[in-house]
């Protein structure tokens, strides 16, 4: 049984002791969409969202808060980030908008919560800057599809 790395002896939290962990190039990959009402994607899609461009915000809330991942969840190391990739893409298929982030660092310890805080983040944004027009809206699927790096190596989601 695999152990929790976030507990210490007693059970108690704790952050983890990476010091003696070898500096290796990590990547992680996350994922999630929000669905919405076709009449939603449109108006996104034809600009009209009353506070703005909402795919560029949604971009930027994602980067900002891969950068601030360790202020909001409690036992994440600060990272020198090297890279945060945040993509916003509309889907009729859906209907909604699809949200990926890429995180890269050279650092011992990966970059997972950093790319899912971008995506949550970038989803609620989306949310955010339209939900005058759709309530019904839904974050769903956030997930990590892939991480590489570390003693671990790497995984990659079915």
């Amino acid at each position: 049984m695999t152990t929790l790395t976030h507990l210490d002896p007693s059970g108690a939290a704790n952050m983890v002791d990476v010091s003696e962990k070898e500096v290796t190039s990590r990547t992680a990959i996350a994922e999630g969409v929000v669905t919405m009402q076709p009449e939603t994607v449109a108006l996104i899609r034809q600009g009209d969202a009353k506070k703005g461009d909402v795919l560029g915000t949604a971009r930027l809330a994602g980067i900002m808060a891969a950068k601030r991942t360790h202020e909001l969840i409690p036992l994440c190391h600060p990272l020198a980030i090297s890279k945060v990739a945040v993509d916003c893409v509309l889907d009729d298929g859906l209907p909604g908008v699809r949200v990926t982030a890429e995180v890269k660092v050279s650092g011992r310890t990966g970059v997972e919560m950093e790319a899912l805080t971008a995506v949550s983040v970038a989803c609620l944004t989306v949310y955010d800057m339209v939900k005058a027009a759709d309530r019904t809206m839904r974050i769903d699927n956030v997930r990590l599809r892939m991480k590489s790096g570390g003693r671990s190596g790497t995984f990659e989601a079915p």
